[in-house]
């Protein structure tokens, strides 16, 4: 009987690792305001559901890192739901401080951008596996806004 149940968990745990899962791409970001005090980034995410109902999106967990320095962190609870079949795109928004900018000028130099890096977790609820954090990570580089951007 046990040899059984052994032959029937490996059955499923082969079903379940060779089952589709949902996946996503950081595809863009921009600086979307600039004020006085601080910079909002809008991050856009692309999540594709393979699923034949909607899935819904518990939270998403994000970090923003330059010169191995937290920018920002944060959690957005309930953002939404990914639509069946199809890919839906999300927005994360995260406002930098300018006083941060100024603690990191080492690394924006003469040429004015910022080196980060993007940590973003889509944490979800899968049907059989339970619950799921997608891991999203992107490397990049942001021009930042001069003083006759802001004025």
């Amino acid at each position: 009987m046990a040899s059984l149940m052994d032959k029937a968990k490996q059955f499923l745990i082969e079903k379940v690792a060779r089952m589709d899962k949902p996946s996503a791409d950081v595809t863009d970001i921009d600086i979307k305001n600039v004020t006085m005090e601080s910079i909002t980034l809008e991050s856009a995410v692309d999540i594709t559901n393979p699923y034949g109902h909607d899935l819904p999106i518990g939270q998403i967990s994000f970090r923003l890192r330059s010169a191995d320095r937290e920018i920002a962190s944060g959690t957005i609870l309930d953002p939404g739901s990914v639509k069946a079949k199809a890919k839906t795109g999300m927005i994360i928004p995260v406002t930098v401080p300018y006083n941060f900018l100024l603690s990191i000028m080492k690394d924006v130099g003469h040429d004015w951008d910022i080196d980060y890096d993007w940590d973003i977790g889509l944490t979800m609820q899968l049907p059989i596996i339970g619950k799921f954090t997608l891991p999203l990570s992107k490397k990049g580089t942001m021009k930042l806004p001069t003083l006759s951007d802001i004025f």
